[in-house]
């Protein structure tokens, strides 16, 4: 897996809203209810129960996105005895949940650290860029719509599915797409592993990383390579992706290209280019 940390291309304004969305999601996630065990590395058995009847809440269910079916029970939050011990009570929701907002709320819910650690490395690198070239609003909309069409995609492919979806992978990886189409050639630091335990650092071009990004999603939603395929949604994150690179297609003519590379590139030193 290439794990990227750092792009080489600046910026020319503050990226307000990808600071937001990040700030958003890591606030979140500390508040959300019974996360704390998990954070601490241990979770008891009400942590628990609360934690699933919050995400079954706010998160978006592709059998209630399609068909509209809503269930009728769902977890309380409380601990019950029942006949095989303690669990979670279920009975009948005291809230009425909207499906389609239900696909906004989920795209800032994140199951563990490194869930949402992980979606917040992706969103810092590429996400500066991709607001700097729409603008503040129009990101904003842009990172909201793929998130959207990630999760209605992923629903339509799982329609009968009952399990919660959640993250904010989808819109993410519109962001990537859109980065992919603006800025190919730009530069990105990455941490390939090397020898299983010693990452190397390289400098690779975007539609590499970004490609090869992309081919394992392709890959990992076959079910192939991977043990736990159901539990991640890697169709909702080819759907965000290829939506965002037909949005950012129009803003490719007129981007500013990034900065020549210069120091060492794949392991050797780029040589200058001389033109007129």
């Amino acid at each position: 897996m290439v794990i990227p940390v750092h792009d080489v291309n600046p910026v020319r304004r503050t990226p307000y809203v990808t600071y937001a969305l990040i700030a958003a999601n890591v606030l979140v996630f500390l508040f959300t209810p019974g996360i704390a065990g998990s954070v601490a590395g241990g979770s008891d058995l009400a942590q628990l129960c609360h934690l699933q009847a919050f995400m079954d809440h706010y998160a978006a269910v592709p059998r209630e996105l399609i068909h509209h079916q809503m269930p009728q029970v769902v977890p309380t939050g409380q601990v019950g005895i029942g006949r095989s011990g303690p669990g979670c009570v279920v009975g009948p929701p005291g809230y009425d949940k909207s499906p389609a907002l239900s696909v906004f709320t989920a795209m800032f819910l994140h199951g563990s650290w490194l869930h949402l650690l992980g979606n917040m490395l992706f969103l810092l690198i590429f996400g500066n860029n991709v607001e700097d070239r729409m603008g503040h609003i129009r990101f904003f909309l842009f990172y909201v719509f793929c998130g959207y069409a990630a999760g209605y995609g992923f629903a339509l492919l799982n329609a009968s599915s009952g399990d919660p979806l959640i993250g904010a992978s989808g819109a993410i990886a519109g962001v990537l797409g859109a980065y992919l189409v603006l800025y190919p050639r730009a530069r990105v630091w990455v941490l390939v592993p090397f020898l299983i335990f010693l990452p190397l650092p390289l400098r690779l071009p975007a539609w590499l990383v970004l490609g090869f990004w992309f081919v394992l999603q392709a890959v990992y939603s076959s079910g192939e390579g991977v043990s736990d395929a159901g539990t991640v949604a890697y169709a909702a994150h080819i759907v965000g992706f290829l939506v965002g690179m037909v949005l950012a297609w129009p803003l490719k003519p007129g981007t500013p290209p990034p900065p020549e590379p210069r120091g060492l590139l794949f392991g050797r030193r780029a040589r200058p280019r001389h033109g007129w």
